[in-house]
């Protein structure tokens, strides 16, 4: 069975663009039933960020607590120390290794590299030297990586209209 973590870009563009709460609460409603079939989840990191917004998606999130967004675990800690060396053994410039290193990027990335997780952000690969994509660190660490809508399309999403409320 894979399992998905989903960065905080995944969470604020569907808010905000494609899956509106509003409009769509299908996919909302989705993603709590994936999360419960344990299929789908995020990290505390990620909670953290989007609680920081103080809108419909800082409470969405904070509703859903540990149980949607994992807190590191005893197996994220050794693959911290891998990511971070992949980090500094690249051709980064200082600062996007810096930045890298204090941001919930760097905690997805080694969380899907202990537990063997799909990443799913809206992020793609970039040959700049000045950020560290998470596609990248994910390429360098041989952790798969994938957009939302292949992940949606790879479990057989269905947002089906019915009758109108």
């Amino acid at each position: 069975m894979t399992r998905y973590l989903l960065d905080a870009n995944v969470f604020i563009q569907a808010k905000n663009l494609h899956y509106g709460f509003d409009f769509c609460p299908a996919f909302w409603e989705w993603l709590v039933d994936q999360n419960a079939a344990a299929i789908v989840a995020s990290i505390e990191k990620v909670s953290d960020e989007l609680v920081g917004g103080g809108d419909e998606l800082a409470n969405w999130a904070h509703a859903r607590g540990k149980g949607f967004f994992l807190p590191p675990d005893d197996a994220v800690l050794p693959a911290l120390g891998e990511v971070s060396a992949w980090a500094t053994g690249q051709a980064y410039e200082p600062a996007a290794i810096a930045t890298f290193l204090q941001v919930a990027d760097y905690w997805l990335v080694a969380h899907a590299k202990a537990h063997d997780c799909v990443v799913v952000t809206h992020e793609v690969p970039s040959a700049s030297v000045r950020k560290i994509k998470i596609p990248n660190a994910c390429i360098g660490l041989g952790i798969t990586c994938m957009s939302p809508y292949e992940m949606l399309r790879r479990e057989r999403a269905r947002f089906v209209l019915g009758a109108a409320v």
